[in-house]
This record gives structure tokens, sequence and C-alpha cells, in this order.
């Protein structure tokens, strides 16, 4: 008991850096934005180009059906959504990793961090089940003491209490945590819960990243490291 109760107190005391998924460890484009073309296809409406697509990633599948509609002007009932929905999930699920890879250097980096100490953590918009499908895929899963998407506590980001229970579910303390991602989502959920956040410039943001105002930018996964030891300094 007394074992157990030290190494709780030493992994609280550990720095727990939270990454978003898509477009911030995992180039997920390719495979996100195929399936929604087939389910648009599927369902008689048009193609979204993949550079338009691209960005519309970030607040999960449901959101980025409806984003897609607004974009050619359509509306759509709850129940049409709801349709979209389960057939973009039900094919993406198949096609999972068909395309998708870890950005450059994100194993090494993961590497590194976890033999500083640093506990790791992933919190998403996506779906638990696919993140971690995901993530098996490709061989990464292992280096994350939580994965959370937005049905695991039934929030999304840009809540901070999707973040804060990450960390919590990851052993850490929410107040000693450091925001990894690629979008205002991730920045403004980092604001909320009170955390410095690291955004990269790679990812699938509608406006440069700078210009959102993160506490650092990283254009390379190389560079991920010191960039945490410098904002722990």
């Amino acid at each position: 008991m007394l074992a157990r109760q030290r190494f709780a107190s030493y992994a609280k005391a550990m720095l727990t850096i939270v990454f978003d998924l898509d477009g911030t460890l995992v180039d997920t484009a390719p495979d996100l934005v195929d399936t929604l073309n087939f389910t648009l296809n599927e369902n008689g409406l048009p193609e979204v180009a993949y550079e338009t697509a691209r960005r519309l990633i970030g607040g999960g599948a449901r959101t980025m059906i409806e984003r897609a509609l607004v974009l050619e002007g359509r509306a759509a009932a709850l129940a049409d959504i709801d349709d979209l929905y389960e057939s973009f999930v039900a094919h993406y699920a198949e096609h999972i990793a068909d395309r998708s890879r870890p950005f450059p250097g994100v194993e090494r980096a993961l590497d590194n961090l976890a033999a500083a100490g640093y506990m790791l953590a992933v919190c998403t918009n996506k779906l638990e089940w696919l993140s971690k499908k995901l993530l098996d895929a490709l061989q990464l899963s292992r280096r994350f003491a939580a994965i959370c998407g937005q049905d695991t506590f039934g929030i999304q980001k840009p809540d901070p209490q999707i973040f804060r229970a990450t960390v919590m579910r990851a052993g850490g303390d929410p107040a000693r945590a450091i925001m990894v991602g690629d979008s205002i989502t991730d920045i403004s959920t980092a604001r909320a819960a009170k955390v410095s956040v690291i955004a990269v410039d790679f990812g699938y943001t509608e406006v440069p990243i700078a210009t959102l105002k993160p506490d650092r930018v990283i254009s390379s996964y190389t560079e991920l490291p010191p960039v945490i030891a410098a904002l722990r300094s």
C-alpha cells in the first residue's frame, strides 16, 4: 500500500504532455477526407476538394460532415446528419490507417520524452475506440498512459474538463501538464485549463497557427523536447 501511495505521489509530480491526435500526432487527413467524400457520394452529394476538406478536421466526424454541408450551402435535418455520421464512422473504421501515418519524428520524440520522465496522453475529439484503433494500427498506443476521446467523458474540447480528466486518467496532476495541438480548439482548451500550449504548424488549422498565439510554435518534432524543457524552466 505504501509503495502504491509513493508511486501515485511521484506520478502526480511528473509533467504530463497531452497531445491532440488528428493533425498533431498523425496525418489522418488522407483517410478522413477519403471517408468524407465516400459518405457524400454514397448519399448523392458532391465531394469536397482535398485542401478544403483538410481544414474541416478537428471537431470530430459529425462536425466535419456539418461543415462540409455548409460549404455546399446545404441545410440538413438532424436525422440526415445522424445517417451520414453512422455511414462515415462505419467506413472510416475499416480504412482508418490506409494512408494515415505519424508525422515525421513523432516516435523518436515520444520515446525521448518518456525517457526524460514525462507522462504522455492523448486528448482528442475523435471517438475513443477509433483513436485507440488508429494508434494500435500505427503501433503508438503503448506510449500513452491515457487515450481519451469525445465519448470517454461525454465532453469535447475546448471544454477544459476533458483535458483535466485525461491528465487524471493518466495519473497526473492537471496543474502540471502541457497541451500539444494544431488548432484553435487545442489552444482554447489549454487556455481554459490554465496550462501552456505548444502548437505544430503542419496541422489542420484554417489560419496560420502563430496568429492564434500559442506559447510556442514548432515546425518539427525534433524541436518538441527542448521546447518543453524551456517552458518548464
